[in-house]
């Protein structure tokens, strides 16, 4: 086997950035790194684009991105004075870059239908073990602090809290690619304003107006992007798919599908029995695999198969509702019956036409990770109290919607 030649990758052209420096070779070798290539063929948005045309940017746009940002971070901190040692900076910029290494393709639907076992932060984790057994051991510092195990609580919070270099970098690229104005935060001045007291990230006094500014943008985009109505039912539609196709599988029955795919819809898969092999496994899934399968489908001789997939890749979309209030068990058993009547529907088969459920926005949880805002005096103050916008202890608030999907015809 050849040696690997010294990677000579250093810049990256981010439509969002500008250029983004790769610090150093490990780094290079990362992303060079088939488990990491994969990102490129992983949707950040999963089925948002259905919605919004442009949003087809991926998870390797994103940890890229988030990587950019740490840089920034540290640089910034270390001005103010916190030491952050050359080590800890090389580890939060891996730990940042491999943090959704994990996710399967488009996202959240697989978790939910096919990976049900395992979350994806904890396949990341697994990702990030197998690369550091690979790299002789070189990401034990970045693991350290990603799992929390690290005595520097505020390293950790760079990578995730509730101004995260992941928050800051997602809401700003999935705007951009969306179009979605609203969502547009200024990262350059969070990260200037950003400081350590105590061991804990924190937010100088002036910088009270752009966390604010975040908290709302963050809000919007979740009801306008990430909660849309025709997103949601996308999701959903993709999700009852991939249920039928793995219980159709677990039934004998042999569905056109790759390698990587198949395994997974053949086998009940959890934390117990992801092993290196299923994680190499998981490691060639990706979007292209279950959109492939699912044009494939269409022509399947199974009738909610064939049907819910022709649904989803011509986006002939189920009818969704989305309101306030729950659903009455009367207007629920009202439309079933109306649908099992109409395509000529068991109950069984009707679950995978009609379905409904909550979906829940929380801007700002007071309780976790609080958002601290620091006064030149030395005290500190979460930012629902330090702040005088009246929202903001509202946003605090879990605000939940209804919803039912079923067939428009």
């Amino acid at each position: 086997m050849n040696e690997k030649k010294a990677n000579k990758l250093k810049i990256l052209n981010d439509p969002i950035y500008g250029f983004i420096t790769i610090p150093n070779t490990l780094i290079c070798d990362l992303i060079d790194h088939p488990y990491f290539q994969r990102l490129r063929r992983i949707s950040q948005m999963g089925l948002s684009h259905l919605v919004y045309p442009g949003a087809h940017h991926t998870r390797f746009h994103h940890a890229i991105g988030s990587m950019h940002l740490m840089q920034k971070a540290v640089r910034n901190l270390r001005v103010k004075g916190i030491e952050i040692s050359e080590e800890e900076a090389n580890a939060l910029n891996i730990a940042i870059l491999l943090h959704d290494i994990g996710h399967g393709a488009f996202s959240h639907a697989l978790e939910q239908s096919i990976v049900t076992g395992i979350h994806h932060e904890t396949i990341s984790l697994k990702f990030m073990e197998a690369l550091n057994d690979e790299f002789n051991g070189q990401l034990t510092l970045a693991i350290t602090i990603f799992t929390e195990k690290y005595h520097r609580k505020f390293l950790y919070q760079l990578i995730s809290s509730q101004l995260d270099m992941d928050r800051l970098d997602y809401l700003n690229r999935d705007s951009f690619y969306t179009g979605v104005a609203e969502g547009n935060i200024s990262s350059e001045r969070l990260i200037a304003m950003l400081n350590v007291k105590d061991d804990n990230l924190v937010i100088e006094e002036k910088g009270i107006y752009s966390v604010e500014k975040f908290i709302v943008a963050r809000r919007l985009m979740y009801w306008q992007v990430y909660l849309h109505k025709t997103g949601l039912v996308a999701e959903k539609l993709l999700g009852k798919i991939l249920i039928r196709a793995k219980e159709l599988s677990l039934a004998g029955e042999k569905l056109p599908a790759s390698k990587a795919f198949t395994y997974f819809l053949n086998h009940q898969i959890n934390e117990e029995n992801f092993t290196l092999e299923t994680l190499k496994t998981f490691a060639k899934l990706d979007d292209y695999d279950v959109f492939s399968a699912i044009k494939e489908w269409i022509s399947y001789d199974d009738k909610i198969i064939s049907k819910l997939s022709e649904s989803l890749i011509n986006r002939i979309l189920p009818k969704v509702i989305l309101q306030k209030e729950p659903f009455s068990t009367e207007e629920i058993a009202k439309i079933k019956q109306k649908v099992k009547k109409k395509f000529n529907l068991n109950d069984s088969e009707l679950a995978y036409f009609v379905y409904h459920g909550k979906i829940q926005n929380q801007a700002y949880d007071a309780t976790k990770n609080n958002i601290q805002i620091l006064y030149k005096n030395g005290k500190i103050k979460d930012v629902t109290e330090a702040s005088d916008h009246l929202n903001l202890h509202a946003l605090s608030n879990t605000v939940y919607k209804y919803y039912i999907c079923y067939p428009k015809k």
